[in-house]
């Protein structure tokens, strides 16, 4: 027996009485001021009818991967902080049940986030299929990851663990790629070339998602119908449609599924409805258009036929749910969850649509518990 001084033996009591309420049941670590509100935000807010709810904010590899009892008794014990390999320059997200891939473009990974396996991976070192600058992203109903390199100048094809599979396209056809999209029928590939002040070369290339075939392109330059002045991104509607975000002529054009000029919506401004500095596009099983607007710190939702319905988000310079300083991607799952990904936070907030149940979908599967009896969800410190 020894005795231990005043000091040290209230520290330590302390420190075991915090591991024993780790062990008890690990909460959320939360940093953000508005983290404990976040069941209150729903959009729109009351009195209209609730269409979405914030669910959760995705910062790091800690909010996905399960604790480890051992863990959580040291850090308890010694104070060390909770480790978590975060995002550097998030880009662009895509989902696939409940496996959340986000492309990195300063990290040069895509870095996958799987809810329902509590697993944290990153895709893009394996040898054969490096990546050097990840921007657009998409899978296909198999999972299959495609990948916009801007660097390379390639589609890269990975399978859903990150297993390189293949390559289409190259420096030869691509002068300046933006994003990746793959049709609802999983036969065709979508690739944005945003072209540049001094190129001509702004338009979408259609390839035949199987063999790697160039088919045809979307487009050419100019302001008129079916042109494009630096086009962003292609989002495929629930019946064909092709609609693609006209950065620079802040509007979404639609064409039908072989390339035809149907409409576009949208315009310069600072109203709702009208775009600033639109970056990527998403649609939802139901057909709604859903635009990101960095300028803005949005995105907003259009039926199919370009009416604004709501919009989501506010532009702050203080983090939180739903605030964001940089947007560029958004994503909508099978089950409709929206997924929205801010450069500057180095996040991705998920909002649940209120008529999906809370515990409902991909998302919400837990994986199996750590040794502590508990799943983790832990934001960043």
């Amino acid at each position: 027996m020894f005795a231990i001084n005043g000091n040290r033996a209230g520290g330590k009591i302390a420190a075991l009485m915090l591991a024993l309420a780790l062990l008890g049941g690990c909460a959320p670590v939360q940093e953000r001021g508005d983290a404990g509100k976040a069941d209150l935000l729903i959009y729109p807010p009351p009195p209209d009818e609730a269409r979405y709810a914030y669910e959760r904010t995705i910062y790091g590899s800690a909010d996905v991967t399960p604790r480890n009892k051992d863990a959580a008794l040291k850090r308890a014990l010694t104070g060390e902080l909770e480790t978590s390999e975060g995002l550097v320059k998030p880009y662009a997200v895509t989902v696939h049940r409940g496996r959340v891939f986000v492309s990195d473009s300063a990290d040069r990974f895509v870095k996958a986030f799987d809810v329902p396996e509590g697993r944290y991976f990153k895709i893009g070192d394996d040898p054969l299929g490096p990546l050097t600058k990840p921007l657009g992203l998409d899978v296909d109903a198999a999972g299959n990851l495609y990948v916009a390199d801007g660097t390379a100048k390639t589609i890269m094809v990975y399978n859903r663990d990150g297993k390189y599979l293949r390559r289409i396209g190259g420096p030869k056809i691509f002068e300046r790629l933006s994003s990746v999209t793959v049709d609802v029928a999983g036969a065709r590939l979508f690739v944005t070339d945003i072209g540049g002040v001094s190129s001509d070369q702004h338009k979408i290339h259609v390839f035949d998602i199987n063999d790697g075939s160039h088919l045809f392109d979307l487009g050419k330059r100019g302001i008129g119908p079916g042109e494009f002045n630096l086009p962003r991104d292609v989002a495929i509607g629930a019946n064909g449609q092709i609609y693609v975000v006209d950065g620079g002529n802040f509007r979404v054009q639609v064409f039908d599924r072989n390339g035809k000029f149907m409409t576009s919506f949208g315009s310069v401004g600072k109203q709702l409805g009208n775009f600033a500095r639109p970056k990527e596009i998403a649609t939802d099983p139901a057909g709604n258009v859903y635009v990101v607007d960095a300028a803005f710190g949005n995105f907003q939702v259009f039926t199919a036929d370009g009416d604004l319905l709501m919009f989501i988000g506010e532009r702050s310079e203080r983090d939180g749910p739903g605030r964001y300083m940089l947007p560029s991607g958004i994503y909508v799952d099978e089950d409709g969850r929206v997924y929205m990904v801010d450069q500057w936070f180095k996040k991705i907030d998920v909002f649940r649509p209120a008529a999906l149940a809370a515990d409902a979908g991909f998302l919400v599967k837990r994986p199996a518990t750590g040794a502590d009896g508990n799943s983790g969800a832990a934001s960043r410190q």
